[in-house]
């Protein structure tokens, strides 16, 4: 299978990779590092969740980051709309696209939104038809593509189903996530196989977690499969908080680094991605989970005049 000559970066850090931080970020850090992100040539920066503060509180400062943000031309920043009432408040913060979430495992789903697969689909329809209405592209997300922490390995027709559930419903794109991380190239390569049966590979895009070291294998095997859209989370930002001992996203920088390496273009600036890194790891007073941020951390940071 030949490899994409070209890869879209989904950065998904300032939103998927902060939510669960239990120490407040200030809303100026984050307007901040989402402006960097932006601004090394990253086409999507997932922004804020549009989520009820009492249940994820680190995205309470969801529509004073939107009203912050000075926009670049040519980038869009995309903002989770689990509901009819986050996509209309969505709407009123000008977000130029839109995300749904749903899982490739029943027990995920229950535990992550209460509420079955079906029951999910069925919610997400009053926020397609208000996307729709005032023409605004909506991207899915399906959660446990390959495993679950709760019923443990996911059968790949599952994830299929899901997939065509979603586009059906009238996504752009699904991204499908391997949220606990425990997918291997063989694994990914028997879930794409399946998705790709009802899907075109320029309908989807890669989502890996980290925890047992697999992601870039797993995203190489994606690419292999013809995806050439991939998530990722600047300093390696995030975790599944119902998957005990789950690491973050796939870091951007690492991603990048290895894209670069295969001659693939992104048109991402690395230093500046690795500048982004350690500017949030910084704030958050740790180092990255990244292993290309720290490599390159003298080089970069440490040696600019």
């Amino acid at each position: 299978m030949t490899l994409p000559a070209s890869v879209t970066l989904y950065e998904v850090g300032p939103r998927d990779g902060l939510q669960n931080e239990l120490a407040t970020v200030a809303t100026e850090v984050k307007v901040a590092l989402i402006e960097k992100l932006a601004a090394a040539g990253l086409p999507f920066v997932e922004a804020t969740s549009f989520v009820s503060a009492k249940w994820v509180p680190q995205m309470g400062d969801n529509a004073e980051v939107m009203a912050r943000l000075n926009r670049r031309a040519g980038v869009h920043y995309p903002v989770l709309t689990p509901n009819l009432k986050g996509a209309e408040a969505a709407l009123q913060a000008n977000a130029d696209t839109w995300a749904i979430f749903a899982a490739a495992s029943e027990a995920f789903s229950q535990k992550n939104i209460n509420c079955s697969i079906a029951e999910s689909i069925a919610r997400f329809k009053p926020v397609i038809d208000l996307a729709q209405a005032h023409h605004i592209p909506v991207r899915g997300y399906v959660s446990c593509v390959v495993g679950c922490p709760y019923e443990g390995e996911i059968a790949p027709r599952k994830v299929a189903h899901v997939t065509q559930a979603l586009l059906e419903l009238g996504v752009y794109e699904v991204s499908l996530g391997d949220t606990v991380g425990v997918g291997a190239p063989n694994k990914i390569a028997a879930m794409l196989d399946a998705v790709l049966k009802i899907a075109r590979a320029d309908q989807l895009a890669i989502h890996c977690h980290d925890t047992y070291g697999q992601a870039l294998v797993n995203i190489h095997e994606a690419l292999r499969h013809g995806v050439a859209v991939v998530d990722a989370s600047v300093a390696g930002l995030g975790g599944c908080p119902y998957a005990a001992g789950a690491a973050g996203n796939v870091a951007t920088e690492d991603v990048l680094y290895m894209l670069n390496g295969l001659g693939i273009h992104t048109g991402v600036d690395l230093p500046a991605v690795v500048k982004a890194a350690w500017y949030i790891a910084d704030t958050l007073k740790r180092p990255p989970a990244s292993k290309v941020a720290r490599a390159m951390k003298d080089k970069v940071i440490n040696q600019e005049t």
